[in-house]
């Protein structure tokens, strides 16, 4: 497997091997794997899903949860002797939502900061346009905000990865 490029977005639908893939990405690349975990384990079954993660990267890997601040925290773990892996931008996307707060301009602040970045960046994030249009305004919001933040990101990214059955179609 190769090293990442500067920027690569990994993309796929729920269970299509995106974190693995994105993860084996990290490991290989001779680099000290730093996860950025954006989801909260609010609840029984989501503090199992984050401890399956855990005990998968195992202790070589050095986590930061933040479900809110990505930008600052992404301008403080980022250096040239580690590889970030950001797991994953819908999660921190509906906490932006959910916490009212500004997404349109958070996103924006995320793409200004992208280029600055010192380490090699791994996005990881949820296909979530190609099924039917949502029936109420804050699903259509979150697609919409889902949506425009992968293009703005597949734009900037050296690598772009779609996950399909545990498989990587590269993109770009």
């Amino acid at each position: 497997m190769a090293t990442p490029a500067g920027l690569t977005l990994v993309l796929g639908g729920a269970r299509s091997g995106k974190s693995r893939h994105a993860e084996r990405l990290a490991s290989t690349s001779g680099l000290s794997p730093v996860y950025v975990a954006t989801a909260q384990a609010l609840d029984g079954e989501m503090a199992r899903r984050i401890a399956r993660h855990r005990a998968r990267r195992g202790p070589a890997w050095r986590t930061v949860e933040e479900p809110l601040d990505l930008v600052a925290t992404l301008q403080r773990e980022c250096a040239p002797e580690c590889i970030v892996l950001v797991d994953c931008l819908t999660l921190w996307l509906t906490n932006l939502m959910v916490a009212e707060r500004p997404v349109e301009a958070e996103c924006a602040r995320l793409l200004e900061r992208l280029p600055s970045l010192e380490s090699p960046l791994i996005l990881v994030s949820n296909e979530v346009g190609q099924g039917i249009v949502p029936d109420n305004a804050m699903a259509r919001a979150f697609v919409d905000h889902a949506g425009w933040l992968h293009q703005g990101i597949a734009e900037r990214a050296d690598a772009v990865v779609l996950m399909t059955a545990g498989l990587p179609h590269r993109l770009k």
